[in-house]
């Protein structure tokens, strides 16, 4: 910046004084320090600067402060806080049948099982075993049926789908009959009714499920749920979010907003510092073209929940109601246009 004009008068700048500072310079970078994109109005007193328009008050060009106008848009933050998958989703028939094919080939193929290397000779595991491994005809594993690999069906691997010997729950069945122990430390096989029953493992279904409970968090444990939350019951479910302030950044707010709304009792964490969704609400106008109501942008970030449930009680933002939702269960309830915005991020499952 060498020189500036005005009216045909050529006005000094830096060249006569490095050390004075450009108030069009300083303007601007009191304006770049500000968060404009934050929900509260912008203080009067700071203004962009405007360009080729000089301040009086100074020997050079500067913009002068324009007069604040209201913004059509608040600008929000959000968290859409997820519970991952605790289990594997369930076998099709088809995996089921392919995988119990696979345990076949590497019993015959890859896998044959040593005797020796696993039992000492005459010891009750030993013992154990051969009685165990008689009633299944010699076969070594346990879950793969009346199959011999060294016998004349020992080619004969294939598995039709929906046979009894994949479906999930006869392999946990011939699994959990064969940790039985039936034979005592003195090597005499043990009665049924003297023999100690092995913990079954628990069903994939829980309490929750059958009784629809939403609120808790031990559900659909092979799903993502979301958690949604709303003020009364006319109002429409939606994550929670809340007013950008402007000394804060979006994932700042969004870490405000959850604990404002759902409690200090979870450990939970922010993915991130970019926002992962938006959904945008137009302003009203009345017939005259003022602003009625001001349009909202809400921006969410991604978070994940590692122990603890959200507790309303005391909130600061007069929710009354949550729920962890599935992503058909939110596209069901959430409205259309809210659920398109956010769609796009959750996990298929």
């Amino acid at each position: 910046m060498a020189a500036a004009s005005r009216g045909g008068r050529v006005i000094s700048t830096f060249l006569r004084d490095p050390s004075r500072t450009c108030s069009w310079c300083a303007n601007s970078n009191q304006w770049r320090s500000q968060r404009f994109y934050s929900s509260n109005p912008t203080s009067p007193s700071i203004q962009p600067p405007t360009p080729g328009v000089s301040d009086p008050s100074a020997d050079i060009l500067s913009p002068p402060v324009t007069q604040q106008t209201r913004e059509p848009y608040r600008i929000k933050s959000g968290i859409i806080l997820t519970r991952p998958p605790l289990l594997t989703r369930e076998l099709t028939p088809f995996e089921s049948a392919f995988f119990l094919y696979q345990k076949r080939l590497n019993e015959r193929l890859a896998a044959p099982f040593r005797k020796a290397f696993y039992f000492r000779p005459d010891t009750p595991a030993a013992l154990d075993w051969q009685l165990k491994r008689r009633e299944r005809r010699g076969v070594a594993a346990r879950d793969i049926g009346r199959y011999n690999p060294r016998g004349r069906t020992g080619w004969d691997d294939e598995v039709l789908v929906g046979s009894p010997l994949s479906d999930p729950a006869v392999v946990v069945e011939r699994l959990v009959q064969d940790a039985e122990l039936r034979v005592s430390e003195d090597g005499e096989e043990i009665p049924e009714e003297d023999r100690v029953k092995v913990e079954r493992p628990l069903p994939r279904r829980t309490e929750a499920d059958e009784k629809g409970d939403t609120r808790r968090l031990d559900r659909l444990l092979d799903r993502t749920l979301y958690l949604v939350v709303r003020k009364g019951e006319k109002d429409p479910w939606q994550f929670p979010s809340g007013d950008v302030l402007t000394s804060e950044a979006l994932h700042e707010t969004a870490a405000r907003i959850l604990a404002e709304s759902a409690g200090v009792n979870m450990n939970t964490w922010i993915v991130g510092r970019v926002p992962v969704a938006h959904v945008i609400t137009d302003p009203v106008y009345k017939p005259d073209s003022t602003l009625q109501k001001r349009g909202e942008k809400t921006f969410f970030l991604k978070g994940r929940i590692m122990a603890g449930q959200a507790d309303l009680a005391d909130n600061a933002h007069g929710l009354t109601d949550f729920q962890w939702l599935s992503r058909e269960e939110l596209q069901e309830l959430l409205p259309g246009a809210y659920f398109r915005g956010v769609r796009n991020m959750m996990a298929d499952r």
